[in-house]
């Protein structure tokens, strides 16, 4: 996903707006506190913890921005979950860069305009084709709000008991704000740092245990 144009003024200004773009996306979710959600309660998350636990099944679209100290980018998220396979369309604006990553628990492929591609991990193939990766075996929790199996982790909570931070895997997560979904508080706005990397991810639309197609 690097910006390659001719000149060095063309060059510039690309990298100009995709910074835009960023900021843009980030003001949103860090540039000012988030505001009091009193609809939820103490007691709500722990009496939906053992549904988002098995929660094997959504639709998701949203946003998503990566910045390191080289480069900024923002793409559209598309992300589709069974029991048994998973399909993240990560694109930019108008569908530009299409890159589909696909995946079950036999393998993984990429697929973007300069054809289908092969890796052990979504990490390692988002990595390699794309030119930035999220940890997309443990985002499969951490959009629950619920830390990845096998691995030390630590949440801190909010004064309702929902996670407000958690550190795992050498992340830290920020739940900056939540959405109501077919009965459960699910997250919207995320902020993930790692290192230099810093990531945000903006789940407008969730839809968990949508009816087979």
């Amino acid at each position: 996903m690097q910006v390659t144009l001719s000149r060095p003024t063309n060059r510039h200004l690309a990298h100009l707006w995709v910074t835009f773009l960023f900021v843009v996306l980030l003001a949103g979710c860090a540039g000012q506190p988030p505001q009091p959600d009193m609809a939820r309660k103490p007691g709500d998350w722990k009496s939906q913890h053992e549904r988002l636990t098995t929660l094997s099944r959504w639709d998701i679209a949203g946003k998503v921005a990566i910045r390191t100290p080289e480069d900024s980018e923002s793409a559209n998220l598309d992300w589709q979950r069974t029991p048994d396979h998973y399909r993240i369309m990560v694109s930019g604006p108008f569908g530009a860069g299409r890159n589909t990553l696909e995946g079950n628990s036999r393998s993984v492929t990429l697929t973007n305009g300069d054809g289908t591609f092969r890796a052990a991990t979504p990490e390692a193939l988002m990595e390699d084709r794309m030119g930035w990766s999220l940890p997309v075996s443990a985002l499969d929790y951490w959009i629950r709000g619920l830390p990845a199996p096998g691995t030390p982790h630590r949440v801190n909570r909010d004064d309702t008991g929902f996670p407000e931070v958690m550190h795992q895997n050498g992340w830290t997560i920020q739940y900056r704000d939540w959405t109501r979904a077919d009965g459960l508080w699910l997250p919207r706005r995320l902020i993930m740092d790692y290192g230099e990397l810093h990531s945000v991810l903006v789940l407008n639309q969730w839809q968990p245990s949508p009816s087979a197609k």
